[in-house]
């Protein structure tokens, strides 16, 4: 091992470019030469025995030319190979325009993508002049103070509280799918589900998954003890069962609940019905995937209760999470931070929470605000959706390429139905906002050219190709891989990216990139963990999908701890539809005013309707308290 560190120490000292490592070659056989005229005093051939005796004298110096010159042509080759290997966009570093690093195998470069030149030069005008005037519409603060009439009272104890059943049916086990986001509905849901049942929860699994890759379980995210101790008045929960079931064959005995079993948006009575029996038969039953399994209406008040107590509650990342959260989170305000601490940012950042200092010097609310924005528009969502995005016939055949190999039962379906035209489906809404439309929107509502945005998600489909128009009306664009280094993100590594060597770690340094190789084996649902953080903790966040589960619930969590002072983005896709539609002739200032009233309706305070999401719309008697 020491063998190797040192090395990878040798190789780091002389990690130089193509033209350096030459250059050194040929230097230090100057210097050996100059060695060996020294110590010879003569350097020209001998005969008989000087020639003998000289070779004797310098077979140490002779030996040691040889060896480093072999070790010059190795480094040389070796150089060339990795440098090769490496696909430099523009600049050098893998990194594509939103943060991001790219395959070069499956992302090549391609040209820009404008759907909307037009407008990207009507708003590149007035980001321009709106730099010498005062925000005329402030979108960094809730415009309606009904929203901070609302506060958190889901964890306090009422005479009607449930509490804990005293007999218990049996035990519960779930094992959920998806991502960090899927996990924890799943999570809240099973919670919901033990206790309608008077059963008691074993605590969850996670499916591994080929798209997340992630091997990360409960105890890898979320703060186990704290979790059992928050719930214990509510309902049993035990990490693992008890001996005399361990054994069972769960499948045998019929005890083994998938998807397919419980219809989506099931009801309580379901339940009741379906799973009851089973459990009081043999005493177990196992959730498998329990995606959406659960309806919110009609439910039990105190089991809605209970579903808010778990998800803004019980459910703590845990400290290395936090603490890397809190890193991110100083990143992002560049270490400037207000004396008023708020509920938001200790409730996910628990014993990490940037502490106050009388000390320091604090700037006003405004130097360091940022606004966070989840882009989903990754390879997946865009080929699922069938939409046209402005990239030719290179993007449709791609986009068909995939989905015929991630998605067989689409495919299957759209055989069977009648076909939509994409142009169709944009006006229906059903298309993903592109980052062109969405810096539209931004500018739209008056952000300035220079606002700090923290972007959350997955890469975006096309690279620098689609971030481009995104980058020039906003260039200050941040995500988790450009503010934190490789080191800091080193305690999210798993155990198969601990193959690869320290060597790594100083090319990574050197370039100021994470490799493409080391990053593919990074838990990412304990990164989407650092998403959330940023989300949730944001000055504004602004959505591009209301549909998605991360925004879903980052909404939620403003929502119930915000105190009216978390304000939240929701475009209507069907409605700025409309408005892109009219691209070639709407002038700047229409643009502006139609955009501007979507968002602001969308920004009304509403208790929670009946069939939504209480994780997204806590605003409801169950979950938060009118004053």
């Amino acid at each position: 091992m020491s063998k190797n560190n040192n090395s990878n120490n040798n190789k780091s000292v002389l990690r130089l470019k193509d033209y350096r490592v030459r250059s050194s070659d040929s230097l230090s056989k100057v210097v050996l030469l100059q060695n060996l005229k020294d110590d010879s005093g003569k350097f020209n051939p001998c005969k008989g025995g000087n020639r003998h005796t000289w070779f004797r004298r310098n077979v140490k110096s002779v030996a040691f030319m040889f060896v480093l010159t072999a070790f010059m042509f190795l480094l040389d080759s070796v150089m060339v190979s990795v440098f090769g290997s490496i696909n430099f966009h523009g600049s050098s570093s893998t990194r594509n325009s939103n943060g991001r690093e790219e395959d070069s195998v499956a992302h090549k470069e391609r040209p820009t993508v404008e759907m909307y030149g037009r407008l990207l030069n009507l708003a590149s005008s007035a980001l321009v002049a709106e730099e010498f005037k005062q925000e005329s519409l402030n979108f960094w603060e809730e415009p309606y103070q009904e929203a901070s009439k609302w506060t958190p009272c889901a964890d306090k104890r009422y005479p009607t509280s449930l509490g804990k059943p005293g007999e218990n049916n049996g035990y519960i086990m779930v094992s959920a799918n998806g991502g960090l986001n899927q996990q924890r509905v799943a999570i809240c849901n099973a919670v919901a589900v033990a206790s309608l049942l008077n059963a008691t929860l074993v605590l969850p699994k996670f499916l591994y998954s080929n798209v997340w890759k992630d091997p990360s379980q409960f105890g890898d995210i979320y703060q186990e003890d704290y979790f059992m101790r928050m719930l214990k008045d509510d309902v049993h929960i035990v990490q693992e069962l008890p001996l005399h079931l361990k054994s069972l064959d769960i499948e045998a005995i019929g005890s083994l609940i998938t998807d397919a079993d419980i219809v989506k948006e099931a009801k309580p009575i379901d339940y009741i019905r379906t799973v009851l029996p089973l459990l009081m038969k043999n005493k177990v039953v196992h959730f498998l995937g329990f995606g959406n399994r659960l309806g919110f209406d009609p439910f039990p008040p105190e089991l809605q209760r209970l579903r808010c107590k778990c998800d803004f509650h019980a459910l703590k990342f845990v400290p290395k999470i936090q603490e890397v959260g809190s890193l991110l989170i100083k990143r992002i305000r560049k270490f400037q931070y207000h004396a008023a601490e708020r509920q938001l940012d200790k409730q996910l950042l628990g014993d990490f929470t940037p502490s106050i200092s009388s000390k320091e010097n604090y700037v006003e609310r405004g130097s360091s605000r940022y606004l966070a924005l989840h882009l989903r528009f990754e390879e997946d969502m865009v080929a699922y959706s069938q939409c046209d995005f402005g990239g030719g016939e290179h993007e449709k055949k791609e986009l068909e390429a995939y989905r015929e190999v991630h998605f067989p039962l689409l495919i299957e379906r759209l055989k069977n139905s009648k076909p939509v035209s994409p142009a169709e489906l944009r006006k229906l809404g059903k298309c993903p906002l592109t980052p062109e439309e969405a810096a539209l929107v931004l500018a739209a509502l008056g952000f300035k050219r220079g606002t700090y945005i923290y972007l959350a998600g997955s890469r975006i489909y096309g690279g620098s190709s689609r971030m481009h128009p995104f980058t020039n009306l906003y260039p200050n664009l941040v995500t988790k891989e450009t503010l934190l280094t490789y080191n800091e993100l080193a305690p999210f590594r798993n155990f198969s990216s601990q193959v690869f060597s320290d060597l790594d770690n100083r090319f990574t340094n050197f370039f100021g990139y994470i490799f493409v190789t080391w990053k593919k084996n990074l838990p990412w649902v304990q990164l989407a963990a650092l998403d959330f953080i940023a989300c949730a903790t944001s000055d504004v966040f602004a959505m591009t999908d209301s549909g998605s589960q991360l925004s879903s619930l980052v909404s939620g969590f403003r929502t119930y701890y915000g105190d009216g002072h978390a304000p939240t983005l929701r475009p209507n896709k069907k409605r700025l539809a409309a408005i892109f539609s009219e691209n070639s002739t709407i002038g700047w200032t229409t643009f502006e005013d139609r955009v501007r009233k979507m968002i602001e309706e969308g920004q009304r305070v509403r208790v929670r309707g009946s069939g939504r999401s209480i994780y997204r719309q806590p605003r409801c008697p169950e979950c938060m308290c009118r004053s």
